[in-house]
This record gives structure tokens, sequence and C-alpha cells, in this order.
């Protein structure tokens, strides 16, 4: 090879690393970094336990008002026990009139006549408070089995929605805006998916 190949190689290979040092030292260039942008104390995870819905669903089953505990919802207990003592308060006065009732009934049939409602309640008016407070008893039974269902089910759902992402990352809101050029304004939604 000769001088002018030579320095023709060494003219290229300068020109070479003058550009690239030039690229780092530009001005106008902006440098970008090769870290991630989200910081990482901006990330909060949040395990999901998939069996918290079902524990706090056998809490409940177990002793009313026990999953809603487990939930950290502390002030539903009160409304669970009171709904299910008031239940369980209608059936147990239900079945003692229900029960007054009958024994008179079966006194009356047996032949006494010292009964506390003698002279008062005549036999088919005691056959008509028996069926209606048996009624009464059944119905309030019913409740009360519902009503332990919802606290069952109530526990689930709330287990199930404590575990959903509800940060302000995602969001709908509306908003109002006022255009001074038009004299108008805007009303709509926006939807903010911050990643």
């Amino acid at each position: 090879m000769t001088n002018k190949g030579y320095y023709c190689l060494l003219l290229c290979l300068f020109s070479v690393l003058f550009s690239f040092s030039q690229k780092e030292k530009d001005s106008t260039s902006i440098a970008i970094d090769q870290s991630p942008i989200i910081a990482n104390e901006t990330l909060v995870k949040k395990e999901i336990d998939p069996l918290r819905p079902a524990k706090a669903a056998f809490y409940s089953a177990i002793l009313p008002g026990l999953g809603q505990a487990y939930n950290k919802k502390y002030w539903k207990i009160p409304i669970v026990l009171g709904a299910i003592g008031t239940g369980v308060y209608f059936y147990t006065r239900n079945d003692t009139q229900y029960n007054r009732y009958r024994d008179a009934y079966k006194n009356r049939l047996a032949g006494f006549t010292d009964d506390e409602f003698y002279g008062l309640i005549s036999d088919d008016g005691l056959i008509r408070a028996q069926e209606q407070f048996s009624r009464n008893k059944e119905i309030s039974l019913l409740v009360t089995f519902g009503l332990y269902a919802l606290n069952i089910i109530d526990a689930n759902i709330d287990a199930h929605l404590l575990q959903f992402n509800v940060d302000e990352n995602l969001s709908l809101s509306p908003h109002y805006q006022y255009n001074e050029m038009e004299n108008t304004s805007d009303l709509g939604l926006t939807l903010n998916f911050k990643f």
C-alpha cells in the first residue's frame, strides 16, 4: 500500500473518531439516559390474595361480623349483629306468643277453663292467633336466614373489592371549561390513565 493509501485510511479513521466525539459534545443533542423513567419509590405493589374473599366468607359464616372484621370494616359489625339479632328477637317473640295461644287452646280442648284468655278470646280466635303467630315466626326465620346470607355475601364482595386498584393514575372525572374567546362553555368527561 502506498503512502496515499495510508493517509486516506488515517483520514477516514480520524473523521470517524471526530464525528463520534462531536455527537457527544453537541449542545443541541439531548442525552437519553438508559435508566428506567419510572422511579421505584412511586410504584407500590400490593399482593393479591386470591383466597381472601373465601376466607372472609368463611369467617362470616362461622360468626356473623367476623368477615367484616377480617376486611377491616369494623363499622359494619354492629349493623350485621343488629340485623341478625332483630330477626332472632322477632322469631323468639312470635314463638313465645304462638306457644301461649297453643297452650290455651290445648287446655280448652282438655276441658279446663283456667287459661289466661278464657272469656276474652273464643276457640276460633285462638286458632287464628296460632296461625298468625306461626306465619310470623316462619317469616322472621326466613328474614333472619336472608340477613345471615347477606352478611356472608357482603364479606365476600367487600374482600373482592378491596383488591382493586383505585388510585389516581386511573380516573374518570367530569370537567367544565369556559372558553373566553367564543364566550361559551364546554362540559365533558376526562379519562386519565397514567403508566
